[in-house]
This record gives structure tokens, C-alpha cells and sequence, in this order.
């Protein structure tokens, strides 16, 4: 499962690179989606790859983005609770777990948001107009995500 950042704004940009952009849900800067490893998804991944931050996330990464970031329709917190009543999981560790895993999807669980709103990064991006292999934000991650996530949370 690979979690995707908006990193950059799309004021004069390619009509394209909108649409994919609102394809992903992606409708501001420091929104984070999480999107299954499917040919279709890479593709849209890699045509906005200049506006966005993407990489593998992991479970404990996961876990603490949904506790801190997680909201319900009504704009509630998403707790253990929910969980608990809604899914056949204990916790949010166990949903965060099955959602790496693949085996529960946002859209299994209509209440919640699949938009996770971030809080821009601590200490700031590098600079948003270089890749993560030129020492900037933008582009693959790989599992160096977990990192900005955390610093986002």
C-alpha cells in the first residue's frame, strides 16, 4: 500500500495533472491518501510524481496516522471503539495491519474519510521543487515515507 502527500499547489498546471490529482482526492497541499499497489494507481502515481511525495507505508506508521488523523464523517475522531463496533478488529494497530495488508480498504467502512489531513512537516520540506533522490520532497520515497509521515502526523 503506497500513501501519497501533495506536496505542491496546482495554481498554471496542466488540466491533466488536475484531474489525476482529483482522481487521487488529492484537493490540497499536506492531504495524504493511501492507494493499493495496482498498475492503474502507479500510473496516476506517476503522471502527478512532480507534485506529489509517495512510498510504501508501514503498519506502525499507519496505526499512528489514523489515530492522530483519522476522522469519521461529522468530522469525529476515528477511535478503537468505532473500530471495534464497525470491523472485525480490536484496534486501530489490528485495522492498520489488515489495511497494509490489503485485506480491508476505506471503502469497505463508508464513515470514514479516505483523506487524511497532515499537518505540514516539522522542520519543513527540503524544498518542493528537487526529488527525494536530488536531496528535495517531491517523487518515490520508497519506505522513507514512514519518516515524512511521522514528521506530518
Amino acid at each position: 500500500m503506497y500513501a501519497v502527500v501533495q506536496v505542491r499547489g496546482v495554481v498554471k498546471t496542466n488540466h491533466e495533472i488536475k484531474d489525476t490529482l482529483k482522481m487521487l482526492r488529492l484537493h490540497h497541499v499536506n492531504h495524504c491518501v493511501l492507494v493499493p499497489d495496482t498498475p492503474a494507481y502507479l500510473g496516476m502515481i506517476r503522471k502527478v510524481k512532480d507534485f506529489v511525495a509517495y512510498g510504501e507505508v508501514d503498519k506502525d506508521t499507519l496505526a499512528t496516522l489514523l489515530r492522530t488523523r483519522g476522522r469519521l464523517t461529522g468530522d469525529e475522531k476515528l477511535t478503537d471503539e468505532y473500530v471495534r463496533a464497525h470491523t472485525p478488529y480490536a484496534d486501530i494497530d489490528e485495522f492498520a495491519a489488515a489495511l497494509c495488508d490489503g485485506e480491508m480498504s476505506f471503502r469497505d467502512l463508508v464513515e470514514i474519510k479516505p483523506v487524511l489531513r497532515l499537518h505540514p512537516p516539522r522542520k519543513g520540506y527540503k524544498t518542493i521543487k528537487r526529488t527525494f533522490q536530488q536531496g528535495g520532497a517531491l517523487g518515490y520515497y520508497g519506505p522513507q515515507i514512514n519518516d515524512l509521515l511521522y514528521k506530518m502526523r
